[in-house]
């Protein structure tokens, strides 16, 4: 079999391929770069590519017969989010502000995906620190629309399908919405369940890891493989999966409108009845509560970068740290003892059971000049939330369309689950009228 036909297989089997000698290592990831080199005069979704993929291919190869060629992730080519730290790459963390130096040590994250057997292909373009400002990259879906942000290189790379696995980090809608756009599918670790040292983070209570595949089994693939846990389906209070529209919280326009309008449908299809969450009162204090937090945060883990380079700073991210420094510690305080109580109200409501709503307001808007808004992820990632993007719908004009699915730490089996069945509906769906 030639080897490009291995590159539209699914992460799992193109590692079993490695594993088993159909395909080597260093053929995966050499025709992995093919097709980023292709797609990059387009998307330009990459800030650094590796000049040791190859070596370390190789090493996969030789390394397979001692350990039997069991690795779930070997020679899978993985983008990594130019925020994480890669050995012998400088973070740069989407600013001219930090050190060029190429860092020493791989962040955890990165180093537990090598110990998989994956192959790193390089950084992959954030905004400025994780915020507004926009990088160069493009949607791969029409170059003339954001990918998002501020994961937008890993998004754009795994939605143009040039890298299988691309790591991600969310902070408000960073990963969520990318993904969205983009046509990826994304999750959002549980906050506080995997280690973010060596990490660029802006809020240390909402910083989360994410990672971004071509489809949610995929997805789900990579994320038990990472965290050593099989995905069992975990017992919840109902099958009832709870249908949030967003409108609580922006302008939710026409396609994606017209999409949650058929989520009902969308579950009859994939076995599972519905209700409307009426919660909106509690979501609106969320997104608020959440703003103070990354505010007030933001400002602290930027202090330093903000005393030296104000002038160098995009207005927004200068606008982001004078609020934050305009917040009391007693302000932030307050907004996480509320996101406690409505943790627990939450669950009062609908139990263990999975929300289904837009990932973004819409399709990906035109222009780069703007990363769109991040507003309906906010109250989930205050409450810390595992989130699965999945993607599959269209807009008339082709834009992708994603829904995100909200579900409880430790309870990751059951939404990827839901995903994968939700998923498979969403690909056989005729382009979204709106």
């Amino acid at each position: 079999m030639v080897i490009a036909e291995h590159l539209t297989r699914s992460i799992e089997d193109q590692a079993a391929a490695v594993g088993n000698g159909d395909v080597t290592a260093e053929e995966l990831a050499s025709a992995v770069r093919q097709e980023i080199e292709a797609a990059e005069t387009r998307i330009a979704a990459w800030v650094h590519l590796s000049t040791e993929t190859v070596d370390e291919a190789r090493e996969r190869d030789r390394d397979r017969d001692r350990d039997n060629g069991s690795l779930p992730l070997r020679g899978v080519s993985v983008g990594v989010k130019d925020l994480i730290d890669v050995a012998g790459i400088p973070t740069r963390a989407g600013s001219s502000t930090t050190s060029a130096d190429p860092v020493l040590a791989d962040a955890p994250c990165v180093a537990r995906l090598r110990e998989l057997g994956a192959v790193v292909q390089g950084k992959t373009v954030t905004t400025e620190f994780g915020y507004f400002a926009p990088g160069p990259t493009r949607n791969p879906f029409a170059i003339d629309h954001t990918p998002g942000g501020s994961s937008s290189g890993s998004a754009a790379a795994v939605g143009a399908g040039a890298v299988p696995l691309a790591l991600g980090t969310q902070t408000a809608g960073s990963l969520t919405r990318p993904a969205s756009f983009c046509g990826a599918a994304g999750m959002v670790f549980a906050h506080g369940t995997t280690d973010l040292a060596g990490v660029c983070g802006l809020s240390e209570s909402l910083d989360s890891l994410g990672m971004l595949t071509r489809t949610v089994s995929d997805l789900a693939y990579v994320y038990s493989s990472f965290t050593g846990r099989e995905l069992q389906p975990s017992s919840t209070d109902t099958n009832t999966v709870f249908v949030w529209d967003g409108t609580a919280l922006g302008d939710i326009e026409p396609p994606m409108a017209r999409l949650i309008e058929q989520a009902p449908t969308l579950f009859r299809e994939a076995g599972r009845a519905t209700a409307r969450l009426e919660w909106d009162d509690q979501v609106r204090e969320l997104a608020r509560d959440h703003l103070t937090v990354m505010a007030h945060e933001a400002a602290i883990t930027l202090d330093a970068v903000y005393n030296q380079h104000s002038q160098t700073l995009s207005d927004p991210l200068r606008q982001l740290i004078d609020d934050g420094r305009n917040t009391s510690e007693g302000d932030r305080d307050a907004a996480l003892d509320r996101r406690e109580r409505l943790r627990e109200q939450l669950v009062d409501r609908i139990g263990r059971s999975i929300i289904v709503g837009p990932a973004a307001l819409g399709p990906a808007p035109a222009g780069l000049a703007a990363t769109g808004s991040p507003v309906l992820s906010r109250p989930w990632q205050l409450l810390g939330a595992p989130v699965v993007t999945v993607p599959g719908a269209r807009t008339v004009a082709g834009l992708p369309l994603g829904l995100q699915l909200i579900g409880h730490p430790g309870h990751e089996g059951e939404l990827f689950d839901v995903a994968i069945a939700l998923e498979a509906v969403l690909r056989s769906l005729p382009p979204v009228q709106g």
